[in-house]
């Protein structure tokens, strides 16, 4: 443990440098894989309500299926703290709800969190500040960023400024948009930060993740401005999965358009919408509950399997290289 502690410290602390001293919203770092060439890791979205609405237990289970697989890391999917984000780096949510949850030996691994738009709506710079990672070392996260593998590249894309009604409805809500103003400037930078990225990649996987649903059945649906504005881009450029949370559920719909899956993985906590609609085409699978997501890559190779908070296998989806789901 104190292996990785002062390993992993040196190594964000190196990841919070390079990508604060460029003016690209896109910085690249370089993440080990396994000595045999594959990649394994978790993902969860959806989750900071200090142990509450399942999220222990959900937290308890993805430590067994993380010990199983030996992960590299987890991916976080965003609205990491409910209801309002976090009010400053000393908030006592940050370890209410991550740090004293997620204690399992097998997740003391480095988090790649992005922001959702209920973080929006706290103090955004507080889960920007590298004074988290201080006082716990598992924390990166960043509006967006790519983590470059030997196999995969992860594209990690800050989607909640893209959609209007937090701008123009946000009802009672306020929130933080320091940082990302002027909106139009902001968004256009980014997409061509991303297009630029994603053209000149050469990983066998491009992997992209955003808190955003792109094409969801569930209670939020698609959201219009990242189909719009976003999916071009992806579909482009031969994106093999997009990733995200949004949407309190876990389910998989393979494009009808293109080799693309896209995957939720929003049952870090409070869920049970008990709102959805499965006639759709490409609706593989679709579950109104709790849980999470677990991904084991090779060269050629993906093997996707959605867990509840028993640890109970829902559904799993195996890839190849050039062939569409099976």
């Amino acid at each position: 443990m104190a292996g990785f502690i002062s390993s992993s410290l040196l190594w964000s602390t190196c990841f919070c440098v390079c990508f604060f001293s460029v003016l690209s919203l896109l910085e690249r770092r370089d993440h080990p894989i396994k000595s045999d060439g594959s990649l394994s890791f978790v993902v969860i979205g959806d989750w900071g309500r200090k142990g509450e609405y399942n999220q222990s237990q959900v937290a308890a289970q993805m430590g067994e299926v993380a010990e199983k697989l030996d992960i590299d890391f987890v991916i976080s999917t965003g609205d990491n703290f409910y209801d309002d984000g976090l009010t400053g780096i000393d908030d006592p949510a940050f370890e209410l709800s991550f740090s004293k949850i997620y204690t399992a030996s097998s997740l003391q691994k480095p988090w790649f969190n992005v922001l959702g738009n209920h973080d929006y709506r706290g103090d955004v710079l507080a889960q920007l500040n590298p004074i988290l990672n201080k006082i716990d070392q598992r924390w990166i996260c960043h509006r967006s960023f790519i983590i470059n593998t030997d196999i995969a590249e992860f594209f990690f894309v800050d989607t909640t400024p893209f959609v209007d009604k937090y701008f123009f409805k946000p009802k009672d809500h306020k929130y933080d948009w320091r940082g990302v103003l002027p909106r139009k400037k902001y968004l256009s930078n980014l997409l061509k930060d991303l297009e630029k990225a994603l053209k000149l990649s050469t990983a066998k996987w491009k992997i992209v993740v955003g808190h955003h649903t792109i094409r969801s059945v569930g209670h939020h649906g698609d959201t219009e401005e990242l189909v719009k504005q976003l999916l071009p881009i992806l579909e482009a450029n031969n994106v093999d999965l997009y990733i995200n949370g949004h949407d309190h559920c876990l389910e998989h719909i393979s494009s009808t358009t293109s080799k693309m899956q896209f995957l939720t993985s929003g049952g870090g906590s409070k869920s049970w919408k008990g709102d959805f609609d499965l006639d759709r085409e490409g609706v593989k699978f679709y579950y109104d509950g709790q849980g999470f997501m677990s991904v084991e890559l090779q060269e050629s190779d993906a093997r996707i399997i959605y867990y509840d908070i028993f640890g109970q296998v829902l559904h799993s989806v195996s890839l190849s290289k050039g062939l569409y789901y099976s």
